[in-house]
């Protein structure tokens, strides 16, 4: 049996015996619409529960597009150019872009060109969202849970606000896209550690596909409507990266639609929970580092048995990363148990704990192994994972110690489809 693992810009081949059961779950395939670019535009002009865009805009008027940072495979460059075209009575000078990088690093002139188009990128201007820079960032309101949002101020000074990303099942918010362009996306660092609180992670709410009754999800939408009306444009992609859907207009109906969508596609319900699940992690530009790679993790732990195994293949191609404190954080803890006693301590605070928190409590059930060509094996073990260097030995080293009857699953698309429990 052999299997192609997404894994940066290619794939990897995995090879199984053909005598063993393996489970292959994948997101059902959607065709991608011949003109992406006309469902983008009707969608504007017949939005849900909103006027088209244009009718929500006057010359005179200061926009704000926010848009998804490198790590997301949102296709910018044809959502982008059709949303100024419908704005072109407005000046490029009234437009900003705003990239809603949450605590992600500031992405380099060549991503941006290559995200947005070179075209786009050089005649509007762009501001990226420094989650440290206090002084970029103004209070618009406390959340019920007693958060207060602080959101960049570029985006509070606009007159109409747009929000556009891609919907997909999240392993903490639910679904990506919706009001995560605002919150984390344009949040101050203080508003997003409350937001990925130790207390809120722990919830069992907070998982896959659950967007009301989930604190951070929850609280991301209660974060976003203080920080004032704004129009949503959501897509959803097939396995290519190719627009499949279009949710345009009011912010939470058009996110509930496309979550909706999404959750038909890429939610596949399975019988029982296995020894073995091997997961990418959606391969470039989702498994660009090890902290995007935690997904690959929480995508088989909902699935996998008590002391069984995870086996990851991710590129990694910008390591740990560095900027934050996801690595530092790992490598200063002695024991798992440690590490969520430190990520649990009342006011400890360190940038990406969250990340740190999920794979810890996913560790603690199962053995996890990591394959990248990017990352060294101390750099793996730092991370409290185990090397591995042929994913198809590793599986079969693993079949040896489960014996022949092992349940085995295989996400070749990692989380853009997520097994659950019936």
């Amino acid at each position: 049996m052999k299997v192609k693992l997404a894994y940066g810009r290619t794939h990897l081949d995995l090879s199984l015996p053909d005598d063993v059961h393996v489970d292959i779950i994948e997101p059902r395939f959607v065709e991608a619409p011949a003109d992406a670019a006309q469902v983008v535009r009707n969608c504007l002009r017949n939005p849900t529960a909103s006027r088209p865009l244009k009718e929500l805009v006057r010359p005179t008027d200061k926009v704000g597009i926010v848009f998804s940072d490198i790590t997301r495979p949102m296709p910018n460059h044809i959502v982008l150019p059709v949303i100024l075209d419908e704005l072109r009575f407005v000046p490029a000078e009234q437009i900003v872009l705003l990239n809603a990088t949450g605590t992600h690093r500031a992405n380099t002139r060549e991503e941006l060109d290559s995200m947005l188009g070179a075209e786009v990128a050089g005649r509007y201007r762009i501001v990226q969202n420094d989650a440290g820079d206090s002084t970029s960032h103004e209070l618009v309101g406390t959340t019920t849970s007693g958060n207060p949002i602080r959101i960049h101020r570029e985006y509070l000074t606009c007159d109409v606000r747009i929000l556009t990303g891609f919907i997909e099942p999240h392993f903490f918010a639910g679904f990506s896209g919706g009001p995560k362009a605002c919150v984390p996306g344009l949040a101050h660092l203080d508003t997003i550690f409350r937001n990925h609180s130790a207390e809120k992670i722990d919830d069992p709410r907070a998982r896959w596909a659950v967007t009301y009754g989930n604190p951070p999800w929850q609280e991301a939408l209660e974060g976003a409507k203080l920080a004032g009306p704004a129009f949503l444009v959501n897509v959803a992609l097939n396995r290519h990266k190719r627009i499949t859907g279009v949710f345009a207009g009011d912010l939470e109906k058009a996110h509930a639609e496309g979550c909706a969508f999404v959750r038909q596609t890429a939610m596949v319900p399975v019988a029982a929970a296995y020894d073995i699940v091997v997961a990418s992690n959606s391969g470039y530009p989702a498994d660009l580092n090890l902290y995007q790679s935690v997904k690959a993790m929480s995508a088989a732990y909902h699935v996998i048995k008590e002391r069984g195994s995870i086996v990851v293949a991710a590129d990694c191609r910008d390591g740990i990363p560095e900027h934050g404190g996801f690595g530092r954080l790992l490598s200063s803890a002695g024991s798992l148990q440690e590490l969520l006693q430190m990520v649990r301590s009342p006011g400890f605070r360190v940038q990406d704990m969250w990340q740190a928190q999920i794979l810890a409590l996913i560790r603690r059930r199962a053995e996890v192994y990591f394959h990248s060509r990017n990352l060294t094996d101390d750099q793996i073990r730092n991370a409290f994972l185990t090397p591995c260097h042929d994913i198809g030995q590793t599986v079969a080293e693993l079949l040896d110690r489960y014996g022949s009857q092992a349940g085995v699953c295989i996400l070749p698309e990692g989380p853009q489809a997520i097994p659950c429990l019936k």
